[in-house]
């Protein structure tokens, strides 16, 4: 007869991972930091007095008070509401442009790694094409030929973003495809697709997880520069980066220091939450943390 301990079913990895990502302190304390940040970004319209774009001209430049929070810009607008109306827009930019760059690379790199020699090299070389591009001008080159707007903006970060993750995929699945499941599903004749989505997709879930949750800070931030610029979100619509481009003169920075302290912070506050909370992801999906 099995004693209670030795028949005790051992946790399977996905806990195990669980239980380290709760460990992390620094990765707890982004979970808390993010949640209410997406809870006040995605309910604000439904309790807060002021949309983004109303104009109270008789509260210009007005600091924090009672009725405006976090005060009112140079036309009477309420920056509350503007900063929260960024987070949402940034937001959705970083989420659309990391789903887009996931799908991109994860593509790239299984099917070089899984669909031949040929198909190895000649997906690799255009990788390495790309990597070897200025990422900085490649970016405003980019963004100068798409355009202002939410969505030529998802295509720019997207096409900026997704070699890096091409190639740890190819580095994951060229182990993967020695394997004898694999080897035996090739022998009986299944297809690239089967061998993308039944045994590729699932051994590279990990990767992919850790990759979506670096990815969306590091798309806030190219979002925020972007805009900074004026070749991402154009006014009037509200995003960080151009709520930071419109305070940017002298008078701004000393008088109405509320007008860019409150998007900045948001913004600081969003990337370094985001990044705890990855940086908690890879090191719980980490096969060697097992060993510590």
């Amino acid at each position: 007869m099995f004693s209670r301990s030795t028949s005790r079913r051992s946790p399977g990895p996905l806990a195990r991972a669980f239980e380290r990502f709760l460990l992390n302190r620094a990765a707890v304390a982004g979970i808390c930091v993010a949640v209410p940040m997406l809870l006040l970004i995605l309910s604000y319209p439904l309790w807060w007095t002021f949309q983004p774009n109303d104009i109270d001209l008789l509260a210009m430049n007005s600091g924090p008070t009672a009725t405006h929070w976090f005060g009112t810009d140079g036309v009477g607008r309420d920056v509350f509401a503007r900063v929260l109306e960024g987070g949402r827009i940034s937001l959705l930019v970083a989420a659309a442009s990391t789903v887009l760059s996931a799908i991109i690379g994860f593509l790239f790199g299984a099917i070089s790694a899984l669909a031949g020699r040929w198909a190895d090299a000649v997906s690799m070389r255009f990788v390495d094409l790309v990597m070897t591009l200025p990422p900085v001008i490649f970016l405003l080159v980019l963004a100068s030929i798409a355009g202002t707007g939410i969505w030529p903006t998802v295509l720019v970060i997207s096409l900026l973003s997704w070699p890096l993750l091409a190639r740890m995929v190819r580095s994951r699945l060229l182990e993967l495809r020695e394997r004898d499941f694999v080897m035996a599903s090739r022998g009986m004749g299944a297809g690239i697709g089967h061998l993308l989505f039944r045994h590729g997709l699932p051994n590279a879930i990990d990767i992919l997880v850790v990759y979506a949750t670096l990815q969306i800070a590091n798309a806030i931030l190219l979002e925020a520069g972007l805009s900074f610029l004026g070749l991402g979100i154009a006014p009037p619509a509200a995003s960080w980066g151009n709520m930071l481009n419109a305070a940017r003169s002298t008078a701004v920075l000393e008088q109405y220091p509320w007008q860019w302290l409150f998007p900045g912070g948001a913004l600081i506050l969003a990337v370094l939450a985001i990044n705890f909370i990855g940086d908690g992801l890879r090191d719980a999906f980490d096969p060697r943390a097992e060993l510590n």
